[in-house]
């Protein structure tokens, strides 16, 4: 049994892994975007059901990734081992298969916003490599049915695998390391317009030391500092293109702004603040000169997406800006090296974009980003929320003095007011802590006399217009979270 399905299976499967790894080998060497299991994946993300999406990023967090590339090669194993089984009696399936893993992969690197026609190359020469590979060793059946030639040719295939693997990491690995150390030797100029310092009170955890990362970028661009540029065109008066030299010779301005993700739940981990050094956009914009119409600014990054940002909240004052740093340093390169757009007051997807390489001025009626197209609202404002950070959900607290403690926000308009409720009692104000501007979150704490049970804990906030917190639950698609965070725990 194992002659007839088991050998002819793993003879598929490590075709096919020496086929995989060969075209990512020549894609990390040449075009890292155009390898088959990222270009794969990309396709996979885009098909995907918002629901769908919003339910792996709530379940999984930041392993949402990896669990899809795992999902992706296991898929891809056992399709290309029921190849090797049916090569047994009909050889010509050999290349049937490589041509169907071939086209797969073809097809989605050349799906990508990005691609180019060369994206194609790395998957047909992989699977050219699989079916030649599975087709040499169906030919030398009768040989490997011998358990000892079996076993030399499938270490053979599995060590070239292993090298090719192995050797597209150290490529990987190598361009990693060159754009990290071009990143270390950028010297930031200080700030022509440089932050307010944080106000005596403010508690520990107001800048946040692990922000956030939600994107679709299944492998992380590395982008060449020295070759980067952007482009800004479409609705202006004088079309340009900037360096990063010519980004950090203009004032810089820094900031404490909080940003936050539209697929944040309520009491959700996808909100941060930390201190951004940037070039801000409405001078540029006006230096370039807007047309009245536009009223959509398209900022596109290396890989392809698309962010769209109404002009308007560009224009109005607030500190719209082209960030070439975060606390201190160079954007690290998850977060957007070299060069990200950051809005404040609204949702990332509508005016963070991260790796940007251009941007374009047009209309909502003209042109639709990438989230939009896929159901989200267009223009993102954020809207009023609030969290409870301590105690944890389900914690068990002393009786006595108790205290209740978090984060509330809405960027642009501030903070009012904050109130927690214990159980079904009336609303009691919070303390809010100090902050510089209404773009960041503000902290707030609760003195609690706790007593022994089990109680409920909500919060709500009013914002700086006298608006109340919505309580009505609602999901974060289409236009972001509404409710109040509440939170059980045990008082002993």
């Amino acid at each position: 049994m194992l002659r007839r399905t088991g050998r002819p299976a793993l003879t598929g499967v490590l075709s096919a892994a020496l086929g995989v790894a060969a075209a990512e080998l020549l894609a990390a060497a040449t075009r890292p975007a155009a390898g088959p299991l990222v270009a794969v994946g990309g396709a996979v993300i885009d098909a995907t059901p918002t629901g769908v999406k919003e339910l792996a990023v709530r379940t999984l967090g930041t392993a949402d990734k990896p669990v899809l590339l795992g999902g992706i090669v296991f898929v891809l194993a056992a399709f290309t081992a029921a190849v090797g089984v049916l090569t047994v009696r009909r050889r010509w399936v050999a290349f049937a298969g490589a041509a169907v893993f071939g086209l797969a992969g073809a097809a989605a690197a050349l799906s990508r916003p990005a691609s180019m026609s060369y994206d194609a190359v790395p998957s047909l020469l992989g699977a050219a490599i699989a079916g030649g590979t599975l087709w040499t060793w169906s030919r030398s059946r009768p040989a490997s049915a011998d358990r000892r030639a079996f076993l030399r040719i499938a270490l053979m295939v599995t060590g070239g695998a292993i090298l090719a693997g192995g050797a597209a990491k150290t490529v990987e690995r190598v361009r990693g390391g060159a754009v990290a150390k071009s990143r270390a030797r950028i010297d930031l100029p200080p700030p022509a317009d440089p932050a307010k310092p944080l106000p005596t009170g403010v508690a520990p955890g107001f800048y946040s030391d692990d922000l956030y990362r939600v994107d679709t970028a299944l492998s992380l661009p590395r982008v060449d500092v020295g070759t980067w540029s952007l482009r800004v065109h479409g609705m202006v008066r004088r079309e340009t293109v900037l360096s990063f030299e010519d980004l950090l010779e203009r004032p810089l301005i820094e900031r404490d702004i909080t940003l936050n993700c539209v697929s944040n739940e309520v009491g959700g981990p996808y909100v941060g603040t930390v201190r951004w050094l940037g070039v801000p956009l409405a001078p540029l914009l006006a230096e370039l000169g807007v047309d009245p119409a536009a009223d959509q600014l398209v900022a596109r990054s290396v890989e392809g997406m698309t962010i769209g940002t109404p002009v308007a909240t560009i224009l109005d004052g607030r500190d719209a800006m082209l960030c070439v740093g975060m606390n201190g340093e160079p954007l690290p390169i998850e977060h957007g090296f070299p060069v990200r757009m950051l809005t404040p007051g609204l949702y990332g997807y509508a005016g963070a974009c991260k790796w940007v390489a251009e941007l374009e001025l047009t209309t909502f009626a003209d042109f639709d980003a990438y989230w939009v197209r896929r159901g989200w609202a267009a223009r993102g404002p954020v809207k009023t929320a609030s969290r409870i950070d301590k105690p944890r959900p389900f914690a068990r607290v002393p009786a006595g003095k108790a205290t209740v403690a978090g984060v509330a926000w809405a960027q642009g308009r501030g903070i009012r007011t904050v109130e927690v409720r214990v159980d079904d009692r009336p609303w009691q104000k919070a303390e809010l802590l100090p902050v510089t501007s209404s773009d960041t979150w503000v902290q707030w704490r609760y003195e609690w006399a706790a007593t022994p049970g089990a109680h409920t804990l909500a919060v709500r906030a009013t914002d700086g217009t006298g608006e109340v917190q919505s309580e009505d639950r609602a999901t974060p698609f289409p236009s972001g979270a509404t409710g109040w965070h509440t939170i059980t725990a045990t008082v002993e």
